[in-house]
């Protein structure tokens, strides 16, 4: 349908429904509800609450339709006006959100650590790459593969050719190492 035959048709479509005829309002809701729902949604951003004004609105053209004037404006453009108007409506009639003074801010308690404790952290890393550094590459290598890596110790006494036993006096010897390193 040309656009201009279809303008024609929906102002028809409204005089009539100002006539009080029910079926013209069923041809425009049919012709005109998705563009109205989603003008409504597009400003609600909630399919509920846009559902509920789109009611509205068809009310309203059930009700005014008689005042529709086209030389005054397109059929489309006097339904989304209406359509736009009450979603604002709406929107305006949500509960706003209570704002709190700015002073309750100090009570708010932050989870994550100081800058003291991140620096610490730090300092505990480094302190931690010094002491693995001194251990011999081999069991180094086992340490970070076993706690880091997440290796079993039959993997690693595998890869590195030795006995299961071995592996693991290896892994206990470098942590009383690196734990006596820490400890200073």
């Amino acid at each position: 349908m040309d656009l201009d035959v279809r303008r024609e048709w929906l102002a028809i479509a409204l005089q009539r429904v100002g006539d009080g005829d029910a079926s013209a309002l069923r041809d425009v809701y049919e012709a005109t509800s998705a563009k109205l729902f989603g003008i409504c949604l597009r400003i609600l951003r909630e399919p509920a609450d846009a559902e509920d004004v789109l009611q509205d609105v068809y009310t309203t053209v059930w009700r005014k339709a008689a005042a529709f004037d086209a030389t005054r404006a397109s059929p489309i453009t006097w339904l989304a006006t209406i359509a736009r108007n009450r979603a604002i409506d709406r929107l305006r009639a949500r509960p706003s959100r209570r704002m709190e003074a700015i002073e309750t801010a100090l009570d708010v308690v932050d989870a994550s650590p100081s800058a003291q404790a991140r620096l610490e952290d730090a300092q505990d890393v480094d302190r931690l790459h010094q002491c693995l550094g001194q251990l011999d590459d081999h069991r180094r290598d086992a340490i970070r593969a076993a706690f880091l890596d997440g290796n079993t110790y039959e993997a690693l006494a595998r890869r590195a050719g030795v006995p299961l036993g071995t592996m693991k006096s290896w892994i206990r010897r470098s942590l009383a190492q690196l734990k006596a390193c820490l400890e200073r």
